[in-house]
């Protein structure tokens, strides 16, 4: 199964949960869940109508493939969205990895396992299209997030940098 197929798949988890990809008509409960964050209200803009740039990633997205958003639905609300992305890679003989960003949970939902549930579908994906690791970074100001992950078997392996270009 190739990488675009394996994100291209809704999955189901028992009768309340759908984890599928994003569409644009779902860019409105994203850019919620990216505000519903400390961190994330100083770098999103919530505009009614949405704002170009937001609909042009997605697009970019979707033609670049290997790389979506998705979303988890619980009784057909945007609860959680995560972007994934899968990278071909010479090093370590060749290995596919999937980089993971932009997860959130909505406050509302939080402390039920839906972020659990959100990750180890993202995880069950990258196995599925044949990656070897998955790679994210956390914002250092984020401890409980380092917690979750380290819940789920990441480890702080490397220290992540980044160079903002604006």
């Amino acid at each position: 199964m190739t990488g675009d197929d394996v994100l291209a798949e809704t999955r189901r988890y028992g009768d309340a949960i759908a984890i599928r990809p994003a569409g644009e008509r779902d860019l409105g409960s994203i850019i919620a869940l990216l505000v519903d964050d400390p961190l994330g209200k100083t770098r999103e803009r919530v505009e009614d109508p949405i704002p170009q740039d937001y609909v042009d990633a997605l697009r970019a997205m979707a033609a670049q493939g290997g790389n979506v958003y998705l979303v988890a639905e619980r009784d057909g609300a945007v609860i959680g969205c995560v972007q994934v992305t899968f990278i071909a890679g010479i090093s370590r003989g060749g290995m596919m990895r999937a980089n993971v960003e932009g997860v959130r949970i909505a406050s509302s939902a939080r402390g039920l396992g839906l972020g659990k549930a959100m990750m180890r579908d993202v995880i069950e994906r990258a196995r599925d299209a044949g990656c070897g690791l998955i790679q994210l970074t956390t914002d250092t100001r984020r401890e409980d997030a380092r917690r979750f992950y380290e819940g789920l078997g990441f480890t702080a392996s490397h220290t992540g940098m980044k160079l903002n270009l604006d």
